[in-house]
């Protein structure tokens, strides 16, 4: 099947099977690596990409459901001058990552949730996370991190 998506503001046309899932398109076909297999059962959150404006596990989405949208992965979350996201940087500078395995699914969930709340407090900053597992740093460091970033997005008025 013939799938056309624009990923990261880039229009591509791919040749996929019907059964192809969107986080094999982006890893497999695109080579967009950022987006990781973890639990294939939308359980750990490291896949989780924006889908026409909205996060959502890849891993769960058949990559033909895509046709026609518009796809953000951690990748495209830079400046095209290589700028990191206020999120990307509020990460590496909470240092809220260890493995770094799950850091790209908590960075676009983190990023989705200040589209809707952009003044979260810690509960639901917390509870927008229950869908993102990280194994190594008791999302402490996670928490704070998406709460400098929405901080910083309120001073310079977005």
């Amino acid at each position: 099947m013939r799938v056309h998506i624009k990923v990261n503001q880039v229009q591509h046309d791919c040749e996929v099977e019907s059964r192809t899932l969107l986080s094999d398109l982006l890893r497999d076909n695109l080579r967009l690596t950022g987006t990781h297999r973890g639990c294939d059962t939308a359980q750990c959150g490291a896949c989780t990409v924006h889908l026409d404006g909205v996060a959502v596990k890849s891993c769960q989405v058949l990559a033909v459901q895509a046709d026609g949208s518009d796809v953000v992965t951690i990748e495209g979350l830079a400046g095209a001058d290589g700028q990191l996201h206020p999120m990307q940087q509020a990460f590496s500078e909470c240092h809220a990552l260890q493995c770094g395995f799950c850091t790209p699914g908590m960075v676009m969930s983190g990023v989705d949730l200040l589209r809707t709340h952009p003044r979260p407090d810690t509960a639901t900053i917390r509870e927008a996370l229950e869908g993102n597992l990280c194994r190594c740093t008791g999302y402490v460091n996670i928490v704070e991190a998406i709460r400098v970033c929405a901080d910083r997005m309120a001073a310079k008025g977005g």
